[in-house]
């Protein structure tokens, strides 16, 4: 493993055209602001990364502890240097769940940027490879939009999966499984709760970054950060749709279950009141005492039993004519 593999996952220095060249550690430590705009990554988790951060990075203390910083909610910090914006992205890792989302941290100078993350974000990983493809950043305005239309483009595809389960469900509330139907509904909604709990303050975030002035992003950069914060708000309530969506369809299938028991219970109701006078019937005639009619008669039973099936038949009828059943 080489010391740069330790201090950080990866540096490039940009060389304004959409490309960039990977740069060792001691290329880092001699690199000045007149060579151009440097992007570091950093790995949370490894020891030589936080060394780095916190004693050879030559960023303010209280930024390097919002870089190492633990779980934390999106939002843009305006330093007079400099600017950090957290943001969060869908946890695209093998075995994951689309609503465990991950971090990203970002400090921005005039022409340097170093992001700090604990797990892989392809996010970042689709800026490094359009680096490599000289389809890339050129500045750090142009940076922070790309990695920002790459975070949204993903929540959108995530937003865009959850409208479509809770279609899905919809169409199924009439003729599927009660059951597995509300389990379904219970994840989608669960999932949707998760998101924008990083969804709202995220468009906060890029609110107050557009509000910033920074004199790091230029006129047009500002321009594409509003639109970016646009499309997080479009998103936000797409998201805010599919809730309301999935909350009618869970109401619908609350209702249907009610509908079921309710005719179960009606149902019921009918035969009990068709059968109660027979079970009285048959409990008076079972007691053992003397003077009960028909028991010297052999066809006693005959008689008693078509005497309550002609009963039973007659108020089937009418409750049939009552349009009770």
């Amino acid at each position: 493993m080489t010391d740069k593999s330790l201090r950080f996952e990866f540096a490039y220095l940009f060389d304004g055209k959409g490309g960039a060249r990977e740069l060792d550690a001691d290329e880092v430590g001699s690199w000045s602001e007149s060579d151009g705009v440097l992007w570091i990554d950093c790995d949370q988790n490894k020891k030589k990364a936080r060394e780095w951060l916190g004693r050879h990075s030559a960023v303010d203390k209280n930024v390097v502890d919002i870089l190492l910083a633990g779980e934390t909610r999106p939002r843009t910090i305006v330093e007079p240097n400099g600017l950090v914006v957290i943001m969060r992205g869908i946890n695209m890792n093998p075995g994951a769940v689309p609503d465990d989302m991950v971090a990203v941290r970002i400090w921005i100078e005039r022409n340097r940027v170093i992001t700090s993350h604990r797990r892989k974000m392809l996010s970042v990983s689709d800026v490094h490879d359009a680096l490599t493809e000289g389809k890339g950043p050129r500045t750090v305005g142009e940076f922070l939009i790309a990695l920002t239309s790459s975070l949204s483009g993903r929540i959108g595809d995530a937003v865009e999966n959850i409208e479509q389960l809770v279609a899905d469900i919809e169409s199924d509330v009439t003729a599927g499984d009660i059951g597995n139907l509300r389990t379904s509904l219970g994840i989608v909604r669960r999932q949707a709760a998760a998101i924008r709990r990083y969804l709202a303050p995220q468009r906060d975030a890029l609110e107050r970054l557009v509000r910033s002035h920074a004199d790091i992003l230029s006129d047009k950069e500002v321009y594409d950060m509003r639109e970016e914060s646009d499309r997080l708000t479009r998103q936000l309530e797409d998201l805010d749709l599919a809730r309301e969506h999935a909350l009618v369809t869970q109401e619908e299938l609350m209702n249907r279950v009610a509908q079921e028991q309710n005719s179960r219970m009606y149902l019921l109701s009918v035969v009990a009141a068709i059968f109660l006078p027979l079970t009285f019937v048959t409990g008076l005639l079972g007691m053992n005492v003397a003077g009960l009619p028909g028991i010297e008669n052999p066809n006693g039973f005959t008689i008693s039993a078509a005497i309550m099936t002609a009963f039973g038949i007659g108020l089937a009828i009418y409750f049939r004519w009552k349009k009770w059943i």
